[in-house]
């Protein structure tokens, strides 16, 4: 089977294609990647190894995508996936996570291939989230048992959330994409699902303070660098669940194997209850595993498009596809802290120290 990764030296898009490989040798992978983000860099040389084909290019140009050989399924993984670019650069986010996602599409319809499209929970309305009723412990947020809100309850949100109101440019180039990609699905009889995915960590995540909070965090203790509880009084008590790349990866090979049989269900994807974490508590973790303590600003301001809690419900995946998350969040955290201590020299030279 032939698969093409966009976005496919990225964090999700790396760690996909080689663990893929590594599970199936039937898989033949492409990865194609602009390279925008800085650190994607040093998958280069982790793809070939594992004899993954590699293109540069970029998906906001149909160009570059009509020179990739044919694939059977597309896994379309690239995206600008911070929410704050929403804010000082939204042109690139549109024209990537939006046009650049259609010219993908485009490609699987012209090669009658499948898709499995990496949406994000960022879809739903931030109004709601942020109108959730919640209790503050020592660590974290926690809800209340008051909520009365469709597709909330206390495994966390799921895919009946509601979806009207705002979002952040982000989240609305996604949402749109997603309901593009079903059209497409429908009109052409593609086959196709719809990750709605929390935050995905673990090795070689390249964290930047917009995005991949869980490696930031942890390459500000091992620098020693100032960090900041930002919003919702400045306590670091923001909730959301974690999921191990493995055990995406695994939800991505049942997908993979089982594609023939969906027509654009869309699936929220995470860590789940047991699976989340706040800032405060992640603090903690860092302190006693780097054996370091930094200064943490306090910055009562909430800022725009953040929410103070998100958890993912995930029953609807865990009945399709007979899965659900096999790593821990001790072992999560602990897998990825290994790794920024393996890999500290090469990071500092990206990310500073």
């Amino acid at each position: 089977m032939k698969i093409l990764i966009t976005g496919g030296a990225g964090f999700v898009g790396s760690n996909l294609g080689i663990e893929l490989v590594k599970k199936n040798s039937r898989f033949k992978i492409t990865a194609f990647d602009n390279l925008k983000r800085r650190g994607s860099e040093l998958n280069i040389s982790r793809l070939k190894k594992y004899g993954i084909n590699f293109i540069h290019g970029d998906i906001r140009n149909p160009e570059d995508l009509k020179d990739i050989h044919d694939f059977d399924v597309m896994v379309e993984c690239s995206a600008e996936p911070s929410v704050l670019a929403s804010f000082y650069n939204p042109q690139y986010v549109i024209s990537t996570n939006l046009t650049g996602s259609i010219n993908c599409f485009e490609e699987a319809r012209k090669r009658s291939a499948g898709i499995i499209f990496i949406s994000t929970s960022r879809v739903y309305s931030k109004e709601v989230l942020n109108s959730l009723i919640l209790k503050e412990t020592l660590q974290r947020f926690i809800p209340s048992s008051k909520n009365k809100i469709s597709g909330f309850s206390k495994k966390g949100i799921s895919e009946e959330f509601p979806l009207g109101g705002t979002r952040t440019l982000y989240g609305t180039t996604k949402l749109a994409t997603e309901l593009i990609l079903q059209e497409y699905i429908d009109m052409y009889g593609i086959k196709g699902i719809i990750n709605r995915c929390a935050v995905l960590t673990g090795p070689w995540q390249m964290g930047r303070v917009d995005q991949g909070f869980v490696v930031y965090w942890m390459l500000k203790h091992v620098f020693k660098q100032q960090l900041s509880y930002i919003g919702y009084g400045g306590k670091g008590k923001q909730v959301r669940d974690v999921l191990h790349i493995a055990d995406f990866v695994d939800l991505i090979e049942l997908q993979i194997k089982n594609l023939s049989s969906f027509k654009g269900e869309i699936f929220n994807v995470g860590g789940g209850e047991n699976l989340s974490i706040s800032l405060k508590e992640l603090t903690n973790f860092c302190r006693d595993f780097f054996k370091t303590k930094v200064k943490i600003k306090s910055v009562k301001k909430t800022r725009k498009g953040d929410v103070p809690y998100y958890v993912t419900d995930y029953t609807k995946v865990k009945k399709t596809f007979l899965w659900e998350p096999k790593r821990s969040l001790e072992q999560t955290l602990t897998d990825t802290a290994i790794w920024v201590e393996k890999h500290k020299n090469d990071l500092k030279q990206i990310f500073g120290g």
